[in-house]
């Protein structure tokens, strides 16, 4: 057979690779014509290149924007309910202590139960913009509505629907934006999204202050209840935005030219060494559930992940921490909140450009739990006012340890996407479990050191140190292995020729280059 024909006849390719075990150095003869089609399909061109910074600015300065400023609105509205304790809800409603951290945490229990399937009916249903948009206007309306409850029952219940209604935004929006990122770009790119819950809690604090100190009474109404009107509202409107703004994916975003849709779905390709598709087309959702099960890497990083999320449970009794500092100034208590998130959101950024650039995530996951543990240590065993809202400061660096997480997720768990999304919703599920149960380690009678909440989270901390070291050794091991499949030497497996067939369709090239797209392929660790 010609060289030429190497590269032109796909079946002859696959009868000789499969049936004969030809290998690697028996297709790809040493040509100069094969290695310019080998390093056309695994890079992108110069010229590809310029038009790939084009696509980015594009994406950055519409996308970004749009998911912070929905997550921050998600925040407020999932966690006004502290401040309004400040602005008089509790005692409006004759709450114990009890019932007010049984209200915190039922928002969770719906939380979770959504996960799976939302993120299982996202990928289905193919319009993020819609999907997305719907769920934002819906909890909206859950939180203004919370405005006229007038017993503990009907709160619990208003904030155990808002957490089924707020379940399909975060797994979502991890799983779209492992759809427009490279893995080296997604780091910032979480850190970003997640600085909008950064910034909800210093804006949110700022909000609340304001209304307590303004609107308490006005028409009627009281403190609190403007708080979760004024939120409610502004998130409809930011819902309705969303639906008419935000793009679903680059096949079928009208304002890509032809030439920059075929770019983004290139870079995605390369990215994944292979096509970020399901094999098959659509891949069945239990199918996509079976592999992200029996995955042990979605295990090890579920745990994580309730770990951390466990471990910044202080973040819903902020105003509780600060008003320890000083117990007879409400307002002033809520304006303390925001220095320590705002000074975070900038720490963070630093924390994700440094991690992209080293191309590091274990690292860049563990520093921050150990300042995060010094903030515990000082916050527990310190009387003063500045050592111990110090100690808040430091507390707050466990929230850059999210933003590496995120992206270790999505690095680690790349395709297919069908596994990917079941994959993102139950490590968001499990993780959020940590929610239902830290409201209750948070005693009254605990003030003003909290030492068996803040003790319980050194200890999750070290559980997130230890399973980071497993996802590491895990990760390496998996790198070994893609080396030792770079070897001219290895005959390619059933499952490895179907991905390779994939790869091709997709690339639009011959086996032989998409075989050598997929070297050079490694997790990040």
């Amino acid at each position: 057979m010609a060289e030429k024909e190497l590269y032109t006849n796909d079946h002859d390719i696959e009868k000789r690779m499969h049936n004969e075990g030809l290998r690697d150095h028996d297709i790809l003869r040493n040509t100069e014509s094969a290695k310019e089609e080998v390093m056309h399909f695994g890079h992108l061109s110069p010229d590809e290149l310029i038009l790939e910074k084009k696509l980015k600015r594009k994406i950055d300065s519409v996308i970004m924007p749009m998911v912070v400023l929905v997550y921050l609105m998600n925040y407020i509205d999932r966690n006004n309910y502290p401040a309004a304790r400040l602005s008089g809800l509790q005692e409006d409603l004759n709450m114990s202590d009890t019932q007010f951290q049984t209200g915190l945490s039922i928002l969770f229990v719906g939380y979770v139960l959504m996960q799976v399937p939302s993120n299982m009916f996202l990928n289905y249903f193919g319009r993020p913009s819609y999907y997305l948009g719907f769920w934002t206007i819906v909890w909206g309306l859950v939180s203004a509505v919370t405005s006229q409850v007038d017993s503990y029952g009907e709160i619990v219940a208003c904030r155990f629907i808002l957490g089924f209604v707020e379940a399909p935004f975060f797994p979502g929006v991890l799983f779209y934006l492992s759809k427009w990122y490279t893995k080296s770009e997604l780091n910032l790119r979480m850190s970003i999204f997640y600085s909008g819950s950064l910034v909800a809690g210093a804006f949110g604090s700022l909000i609340a202050g304001g209304i307590l100190n303004g609107l308490d009474g006005a028409r009627g109404i009281a403190a609190w209840q403007w708080l979760y009107i004024i939120e409610g509202v502004l998130t409809i409107a930011v819902g309705i935005l969303v639906i008419f703004v935000l793009p679903d994916f680059p096949d079928t975003w009208g304002k890509l030219s032809p030439e920059l849709k075929r770019i983004a779905n290139r870079r995605m390709a390369i990215d994944a060494a292979e096509a970020d598709v399901d094999v098959g087309g659509n891949m069945s959702y239990v199918r996509g559930a079976k592999l992200a099960f029996s995955d042990p890497k979605t295990y090890l990083l579920a745990i994580m992940y309730h770990c951390i999320v466990g471990a910044t449970g202080f973040q819903n009794f902020y105003p509780t921490l600060t008003r320890s500092l000083i117990p007879d100034n409400d307002v002033l208590a809520l304006l303390l909140v925001a220095p320590p998130y705002i000074f975070i959101v900038f720490v963070s950024f630093g924390h994700s450009v440094f991690s992209d650039k080293m191309q590091n995530r274990f690292w860049f996951f563990l520093y921050p739990l150990a300042i995060s543990t010094i903030g515990c240590f000082v916050f527990m065993f310190t009387s003063a006012f500045g050592p111990k809202y110090f100690a808040l400061f430091l507390l707050n660096f466990a929230f850059c340890s999210f933003g590496t997480i995120y992206a270790w997720i999505s690095n680690a768990i790349p395709r297919p996407p069908a596994k990917r999304t079941v994959a993102l919703a139950f490590m968001n599920s499990i993780g959020n479990m940590a929610s239902i149960w830290t409201p209750f380690t948070y005693f009254d009678w605990s003030e003003p050191y909290f030492r068996p909440a803040l003790g319980i989270v050194v200890a999750l901390m070290v559980i997130c140190a230890i399973g980071a070291c497993l996802v590491r050794w895990l990760l390496t091991k998996m790198n070994r292995e893609l080396e030792r499949l770079e070897n001219d030497d290895v005959v390619l497996s059933d499952r490895e020729m179907e991905k390779l067939r994939k790869t091709a369709e997709i690339e639009g090239c011959d086996l032989a280059a998409a075989r050598q797209l997929q070297k050079g392929y490694r997790y990040i660790i």
